[in-house]
């Protein structure tokens, strides 16, 4: 009988455009909540569709256009080292769902540099870390985001981090170059664990029966390296926002119904 860890929680929608829709308001919320005292808001997206559905649809509320965006700062857990306009690559998406049209600051964007830059991986990798630092403090030079949001591919992985793989056993860097990545493009940059888990909170959003099997795993404490969302972890919360169709092997104590 697996042991499920209660530090994380699953709330449940009905199909991924709920999941999104309920996603969305929670991430204005949230924005809202940080926005109104004053302070600033570093938020890590990710790409897939579902992080590009839940961008769209907190852009189409209303309440959006009414949140001050010059003290929020957006960022990629991971990225496509691919040409800057490529679609694959996550910071399109985000700028076709939603950062493209809202008032943020130009500054406040934190794109991965691209293969349009004149640098290569490993220098696109340290670069990102040297912004990454700028918004750091003593214990960490990086920012402690206020919302990290996370895919969950069918194999487990999170950002670029996927099993079995050497990346995910780095601590002692903010950001690692990927190559050969199991999933293509084969040249990516990730986030490193202690960089996802210093967030106040992790929200992972998946949808899909190919997910089910995954999110199981997650949930009951598999090892990390075999399977990466297991390992991720908000200082605050840990929440896997999924559809139903997802959902099919979670077990009824860990469905969060008030989240």
């Amino acid at each position: 009988m697996p042991e499920y860890s209660t530090e994380k929680r699953v709330v449940i929608a009905r199909d991924p455009r709920a999941l999104a829709g309920s996603v969305a308001t929670r991430f204005l919320n949230r924005v809202v909540k940080r926005t109104d005292q004053g302070k600033l808001a570093h938020i890590s997206l990710t790409g897939g569709s579902m992080g590009g559905a839940v961008l769209a649809a907190a852009t189409a509320q209303h309440r959006a256009t009414e949140i001050d965006w010059s003290l929020v700062h957006f960022w990629w857990s991971d990225e496509r080292f691919l040409s800057a306009n490529h679609p694959d690559r996550n910071e399109v998406q985000a700028r076709v769902a939603m950062l493209d049209a809202l008032p943020i600051p130009v500054e406040n964007i934190h794109p991965v540099a691209s293969t349009d830059d004149g640098i290569g991986l490993d220098e696109a990798a340290d670069a990102y870390a040297v912004e990454l630092a700028r918004f750091g403090c003593t214990a960490h030079p990086w920012p402690s985001f206020d919302v990290c949001f996370l895919g969950v591919g069918p194999d487990a992985h999170i950002a670029s981090l996927f099993p079995d793989r050497p990346e995910i056993q780095i601590v002692e860097r903010a950001v690692v170059p990927v190559r050969d990545s199991p999933k293509p493009p084969p040249e990516r940059v990730t986030f490193t664990r202690p960089v996802i888990n210093s967030s106040k909170r992790v929200w992972m959003v998946l949808a899909g029966a190919d997910k089910a099997a995954a999110l199981g795993l997650a949930l009951a404490g598999a090892s990390y390296e075999s399977v990466p969302a297991a390992g991720a972890k908000g200082r605050k919360r840990t929440v896997f926002f999924v559809d139903q169709a997802a959902a099919s092997q979670v077990p009824p104590e860990l469905i969060d119904s008030e989240y």
